[in-house]
């Protein structure tokens, strides 16, 4: 049941400056008259009143308790398939966890790409869909053998035409190597003879030799949202796509925080944290206010980097003493405790909880302090 706004509060309860604009934009595109605005306005305070919380209310555990409890409800590998060609994108539980435990290395980084609105077109998207591809020396070649006796590779490519783009690669990556065109076939070899292991590292070297394309950028699809063309990629590199002139830059994202923090920064890698771990969960059909996902979001980018929840994160950084141990590692908590003559101030739940005292929050959060007068003799 939603609770009516208490008597004489109109005047005392403030909303935001953000909802006094947005009431003022919907009274005049709905040409509400003085009535009815004041009817308007008394039911946002309302909603805005029943949305409070009180102080001393244990809001992080409220949030952890609302965001892991439908979180067990996951399906435990879920893995979502983006267009036609079927890029398979990680959702579910696995993401979560990659969301959470602020992983920089994801299973799979995707980028979306939107483009100008004079460039957004089929055409213009296949066509920016194909340049940023990452291509290596390996998408180019047919067949690759060892010549043992003159300790060199021989390369034969699947297009004559790129016999100039492979000597270029190699060339720019390599200083002391001899290149001869016999037969079709390019020959790569090291001016002092080397063993066979050193070899087959060149081998491993040549063939994932970058010469076009965007790197890290493994895969691209195009696909119709509605009226826009948007470039759906496996892999991401954030900084170059944003370098394109028909990208738009205020629209494009990428699902990998620690790329977003770098280059657009911590307010930015907190938005996709909560957009992120909003829309899987919504995507495996979980109701979750979305202030609990702020507060994480909040807690894991209050320091200006971003921090995971857990031993090496949040949670390991946690001032009181028996708050570390409880959660993992406790003898290593305690242990350099003790050596570090460090004192727990019982100030949060946990450390209270552990050792049975009152935690200091609702009614507990308030010491009682009385004053008597002395008993006349």
């Amino acid at each position: 049941m939603s609770e009516e706004l208490p008597k004489n509060s109109s005047n005392t309860f403030e909303i935001s400056k953000d909802l006094e604009e947005e009431i003022e934009r919907v009274v005049k595109s709905m040409k509400l008259n003085k009535e009815q605005r004041e009817k308007l306005e008394q039911e946002v305070k309302r909603v805005c009143w029943n949305n409070k919380f009180e102080p001393g209310e244990t809001v992080g555990i409220l949030a952890a308790q609302s965001i892991s409890e439908p979180a067990t409800q996951m399906t435990m590998r879920t893995y979502h398939f983006a267009g036609s060609a079927g890029i398979k994108i990680t959702y579910g539980l696995p993401r979560l966890i990659e969301i959470f435990d602020a992983k920089k290395e994801l299973e799979t980084p995707v980028m979306t790409i939107y483009l100008e609105k004079q460039f957004d077109s089929r055409e213009t998207a296949r066509k920016i869909a194909e340049e940023i591809v990452e291509k290596t020396i390996d998408d180019v070649i047919k067949k690759v053998s060892l010549n043992l006796n003159e300790s060199s590779l021989e390369l034969e490519p699947t297009d004559l035409k790129r016999i100039g783009t492979i000597i270029k690669a190699v060339k720019e990556n390599f200083k002391d190597v001899n290149i001869k065109v016999k037969s079709k076939k390019v020959t790569v070899s090291m001016k002092n003879k080397i063993e066979i292991k050193e070899l087959q590292k060149m081998r491993e070297k040549i063939l994932k030799l970058h010469f076009s394309g965007i790197k890290g950028i493994n895969n691209a699809v195009v696909r119709r949202e509605g009226e826009n063309w948007i470039i759906t990629t496996i892999g991401s590199n954030l900084e170059e796509i944003l370098n394109i002139k028909e990208v738009n830059k205020h629209k494009t994202i990428t699902n990998d925080i620690h790329e977003v923090s770098n280059i657009l920064g911590i307010e930015a890698a907190r938005n996709l944290i909560i957009s992120e771990a909003s829309e899987t969960m919504q995507e495996q059909g979980l109701d979750v206010d979305k202030r609990h996902v702020m507060l994480v979001g909040d807690i894991m980018t209050m320091n200006g980097t971003v921090k995971s929840i857990g031993r090496y994160g949040v949670a390991g950084s946690q001032t009181s003493i028996l708050a570390r141990a409880a959660f993992e590692e406790t003898i290593k908590h305690l242990v350099r405790a003790s050596i570090r003559n460090e004192v727990d101030n019982f100030q949060g739940i946990f450390e209270n909880v552990m050792v049975g005292q009152v935690i200091p929050s609702g009614t507990g959060m308030f010491d009682l302090i009385a004053k008597f007068e002395e008993e006349e003799k």
